[in-house]
């Protein structure tokens, strides 16, 4: 008797796990939210009930500086906007546009060994402000992981593109330009909003 007490228990627990599940997960058809790109998805702005971040949905589809950097990649930078607790967060996209893959190099890390732990980052990239003289570096948490996209695929796929973010000190106010810098690609002057 006890034995399919057990037995009963075990199929409505199964049974109460499976629908937990269903209810949770999606079917596997969706996109992964981490590939989308950082520009909008016109077919869902008319959506009220669209399940994209306001980050994602804020981000214009047109760039407000484009750079091209070595073998064939071009950077996009679509915001460099203030936020209210003193940080600058810069959004953008790398896309590989040449007909090989390219592999993301180790130096966009930056040289820093405390950050190395927590694997490719964009953590060497910075901002000059060259009228106050000043040079921004990425902020770290308390774990000293660096507040931007990373642990990142190393190999970005022919006309793949990779999107990310990174977040700075916000400079004084009154500056409105600043040089954004990442290895391999040219300095770039961005607007901040």
């Amino acid at each position: 008797m006890s034995t399919m007490r057990r037995a009963g228990a075990a199929i409505v627990l199964s049974s109460a796990l499976i629908f937990m599940l269903s209810a949770c997960g999606g079917d596997g058809d969706e996109p992964d939210q981490s590939s989308r790109s950082s520009a909008p998805d016109r077919a869902d702005d008319g959506d009220k009930g669209s399940a994209i971040p306001e980050a994602v949905s804020s981000t214009p589809s047109e760039p407000i500086a484009t750079v091209r950097g070595e073998k064939g990649v071009e950077m996009s930078i679509f915001s460099a906007k203030r936020d209210e607790g003193g940080f600058l967060t810069v959004d953008g996209e790398i896309k590989n546009t040449s007909s090989e893959g390219f592999t993301t190099p180790v130096r966009w890390n930056g040289m820093e060994q405390s950050v190395a732990a927590t694997g490719r980052s964009f953590a060497g990239m910075t901002l000059v402000d060259s009228k106050g003289k000043k040079r921004y570096y990425v902020l770290r948490d308390t774990d000293n992981r660096p507040l931007t996209t990373y642990a990142y695929a190393p190999f970005i796929k022919a006309g793949d593109s990779l999107s990310f973010f990174a977040q700075f000190p916000a400079p004084p106010g009154d500056t409105t330009q600043l040089a954004l810098q990442l290895p391999g690609f040219p300095s770039t002057t961005i607007e901040l909003s």
